[in-house]
């Protein structure tokens, strides 16, 4: 078996859209029964959910089996941290808080060994080579890299294309939640001036020959997302679905509940 191939940047660049889960449990049996399920790709997110370099590792053994394709979201774009996930054998990242071409050069360097940029070496220690046992691990891995910008904020839609342009970078994400806080939206990524913005970006990144990525977890969102040509689309998050379905069971036994387990339903954000 290829230990080495990046199947999901693979289909990336043969185009096909990619249907994605966020996963914010930070566990991997949870993790496991996503990639169960049949999704093209699962998001660990280190940003939000209170995963750490052990949880992060332990939910790629779970997923690893499966068909399903780990992206992992680091909390940041520190080179350290980048580096500590690609070790543990993540080979696509999707990067926070992106604003400019400069940030998005220096977040490829991070993602490369020199001399075209400054990952540090040690394999020998990393899950990502078998521990040295992939003959090749080193010269391949730069090429394995799917590097997924997250923009979300008006410097940077300001700076889409050019971040888009960027050697290295394959996809660009938009965040509706940080991008509609940005626009004076707060806890309101449906407004309609959000939603026109989203789908310009979209136009924008594809143009630029690059994969265009969002979470959508309302459906009509998300299947107009992949009209317009986005090619990684998550279409729900574990705690948003978990949390509702404990709620709607709980309600049909205790009704008294139904005016405390209403809460919004619009956003997973």
């Amino acid at each position: 078996m290829d230990l080495m191939t990046n199947t999901f940047k693979a289909k990336l660049r043969e185009d096909p859209a990619q249907i994605g889960l966020w996963l914010g449990l930070a566990d991997a049996y949870p993790a496991e029964l996503a990639a169960n399920a049949g999704f093209d790709w699962l998001l660990i997110d280190a940003e939000h959910a209170p995963n750490t370099i052990p949880s992060i590792l332990s939910q790629l053994q779970a997923i690893a089996p499966y068909t399903s394709q780990p992206i992992v979201r680091p909390p940041d774009s520190s080179t350290v941290g980048i580096k500590q996930v690609l070790d543990l054998g993540a080979q696509t990242l999707l990067v926070p808080m992106v604003d400019t071409a400069e940030q998005a050069e220096g977040i490829v360097r991070a993602t490369h060994y020199p001399p075209r940029g400054v990952r540090g070496v040690g394999s020998a220690l990393a899950r990502a080579s078998r521990w040295n046992s992939i003959p090749d691990y080193l010269k391949r891995a730069d090429e394995e890299v799917c590097l997924l910008l997250q923009v979300e904020s008006v410097a940077g839609l300001k700076n889409l294309e050019a971040i888009a342009n960027v050697s290295g970078v394959d996809g660009v994400f938009i965040g509706p939640a940080d991008l509609a806080a940005a626009m004076g939206h707060l806890g309101n990524p449906g407004h309609p001036e959000v939603q026109n913005t989203i789908e310009t970006a979209i136009q924008v990144i594809r143009s630029c020959g690059k994969a265009a990525g969002i979470l959508a977890a309302d459906e009509t969102l998300a299947r107009r997302y992949l009209e317009l040509g986005a090619n990684f689309v998550a279409v729900g998050v574990d705690t948003s679905l978990l949390t509702k379905a404990l709620k709607s069971l709980a309600v049909k036994f205790k009704p008294e509940l139904s005016g405390n387990n209403s809460g919004p339903q619009s956003s997973v954000y």
